[in-house]
């Protein structure tokens, strides 16, 4: 006996030869995959206690979402045409999210999980970039509305230790001008000195990792170059190695970001942290010599392409990377800019973006796109062997697509 079969689908296995077996069956047991194949051959040989028909349906490894954010999706509706990233953080997402409670950020939750699983996503690492380090109450929230909603999270630890320099308190300043009828935080509200941060982070992730049948986790997460010290970026990728877990921060997303004297790719590099470990959200002010050091270095990188192209900050380059064997996957970032929390749709846009800037109908294929919202998604996360693909031996986290509706008829290729 086998406790489930999904029976009679389309199997998109996205294993390592990409197979599609039609007519097909994925036998589960105790929440892994026992065995794929022919429907009959399976339901005859695993007699399980449950079927599930998914007759006229795709039957896909959950999507994996390697960079996103949840509480912002309360504030959906609210972002202003024609403001570029700094604007937008500063004027509007940060002063919203600042403004719930613990209560806000738990219904923003539920509404993130359930919108996700119904798009298919199984996965997302949630990158929190407002953290109150001195009150856990708001991420406690969090994270008990995901240990119940079944989905499987890595919350992303918003780290910042360093003030933002004169230069750049300016600009912000500058920007907030613009707004002046919002509540504005001081600059430094998230600020924690860096020994004081790491301690914390190590006792969030000490506390939560491993937690929900092994479902969730936490990562550090360096917020952005700007307000992380060299010490800051050292001991977040320390903590990863010895807590056994990856850690992601924010990396070139708008060129006011980006003013060093190197390239904030180079600067990681030099400062220890870039590697297997790690992965990049955006990475959009880069060059080829970047790109090389990313591949040399094995770090993963999230492309966020509908966000970046709604706060017109251009987006990765992606030919590139893939080019050059950077692993990448796919995130959908903010619902306050994508809108919705759908890497279906997600995917097909920046597939068509890239063909449409590079004039060349065969970048990223469907294939590859498929790719970054599954199993290469799930490398990018370090969970390459345990989620991304059906395949027997990994995770059952499987989606179902219908495909019986009139935009997706006739399908001869899912």
């Amino acid at each position: 006996m086998t406790d489930l079969v999904v029976a009679n689908g389309r199997i998109v296995t996205q294993n390592r030869d990409r197979a599609i077996l039609d007519g097909g069956a994925v036998a589960i047991d105790d929440k892994m995959i026992t065995a794929v194949g022919p429907t009959d051959e399976i339901v005859d040989t695993y007699d399980p206690d449950r079927v599930i028909d998914a007759t006229g349906g795709a039957v896909v490894p959950g999507f994996v979402n390697p960079h996103t954010h949840v509480s912002d999706i309360l504030l959906r509706g609210s972002f202003a045409e024609d403001r570029g990233l700094l604007d937008w953080l500063y004027n509007v997402k940060r002063p919203g999210t600042l403004a719930m409670t613990p209560k806000d950020h738990a219904a923003a939750a539920r509404l993130f999980c359930a919108e996700a699983i119904r798009a298919g996503i199984t996965t997302f690492v949630e990158t929190d970039t407002e953290v109150v380090w001195d009150d856990w109450s708001t991420t406690e929230a969090k994270l008990d509305v995901y240990e119940s909603s079944g989905i499987r999270n890595i919350y992303g630890a918003g780290m910042v230790d360093t003030p933002a320099d004169g230069e750049f308190r300016d600009l912000i300043l500058d920007i907030q001008s613009r707004a002046d009828g919002v509540d504005h935080p001081p600059v430094d509200t998230f600020v924690v000195e860096t020994d004081d941060l790491l301690a914390e982070v190590d006792s969030l992730i000490t506390q939560y990792h491993g937690t929900a049948d092994g479902r969730q986790s936490v990562w550090p997460a360096p917020v952005v170059l700007q307000t992380t010290s060299n010490a800051g970026f050292e001991g977040a990728y320390d903590l990863a190695e010895r807590h056994d877990v990856m850690t992601t921060a924010h990396v070139a997303e708008a060129a006011a970001e980006d003013q060093r004297s190197i390239s904030s790719i180079e600067y990681l590099r030099n400062v220890g942290y870039l590697g297997e470990r790690a992965v990049l959200g955006h990475c959009v002010q880069i060059d080829e010599r970047d790109v090389r050091i990313l591949d040399e270095t094995d770090t993963a990188v999230a492309h966020n392409y509908s966000a970046n192209m709604r706060l017109a900050t251009g987006f990765a380059p992606v030919r590139e990377m893939l080019a050059s064997g950077v692993t990448v996957g796919l995130g959908t970032d903010n619902t306050i800019l994508n809108d919705t929390v759908n890497p279906l749709a997600d995917v097909g846009e920046m597939a068509s973006g890239h063909k449409g800037y590079h004039r060349d109908a065969g970048v990223v294929p469907a294939q590859t796109a498929l790719d970054m919202i599954t199993i290469e998604a799930a490398k990018a996360i370090g969970r390459g062997n345990e989620i991304g693909s059906i395949a027997a031996g990994k995770q059952a986290d499987i989606a179902i697509i219908d495909l019986d509706y009139p935009h997706l008829t006739p399908c001869p290729d899912p």
